[in-house]
């Protein structure tokens, strides 16, 4: 169980603050002891807490692709991804990794956003694409691995747990009475919503 959390400068009006990412990482500390990675440039902010579990010496995260232009935080596993890579390998993509994590970037760069299509697992990531300035977020079909965004004060961010977001002082801990008489109701809210305002 790894854990993710960054954010999005949606206006360029605030920075991205590393101690921010920090404090969140924080929060999910439990999700991935092993390891703990960030990436940051002046539209985006990724961060990971890693648990080893493929390529224990050499998937720390954030991973890029070649060029760097290219940035992916992951948790979860993607069950064909000894399958996949041969296909790519074929098509000239190069490998620094044994990872599952990697594999991800690289469908991206044959793909696209369509990438999730070829991928048979649980997982929840963040993609930044530097060059088209795009952050591309994805679950699982069933939300197996979780993933919460909120968008407050001009930058959406995101993370695996909603306390992780909390960490971020923009992100306010009020309620949501719609979502509260649902889970009163239905025992649990009605997706995409949660029990925070905002917070989906």
């Amino acid at each position: 169980m790894c854990g993710i959390v960054g954010t999005l400068n949606l206006t360029k009006a605030h920075p991205i603050r590393e101690s921010t990412l920090r404090q969140m990482l924080g929060m999910i500390r439990h999700r991935g002891p092993d390891q703990f990675g960030l990436y940051l440039d002046d539209l985006v902010g990724l961060g990971n807490a890693r648990l080893s579990i493929i390529d224990l010496g050499g998937g720390q995260q954030p991973i890029g692709n070649e060029t760097g232009t290219l940035w992916i935080v992951f948790n979860g596993e993607i069950f064909n991804y000894v399958e996949l890579r041969p296909t790519l390998e074929a098509r000239g993509h190069r490998f620094a990794t044994d990872t599952d994590t990697e594999v991800i970037i690289h469908l991206y760069e044959e793909y696209g956003t369509d990438c999730v299509q070829y991928l048979n697992g649980q997982f929840a990531f963040a993609l930044w694409d530097s060059e088209r300035e795009t952050l591309f977020l994805a679950r699982d079909r069933l939300g197996i691995r979780p993933l919460y965004y909120t968008v407050r004060d001009g930058a959406l961010i995101f993370a695996s747990e909603i306390k992780a977001l909390l960490a971020d002082p923009r992100v306010s801990a009020a309620l949501d009475p719609v979502t509260l008489d649902q889970i009163f109701t239905f025992w649990s809210p009605l997706s995409p919503r949660t029990a925070f305002q905002g917070i989906l």
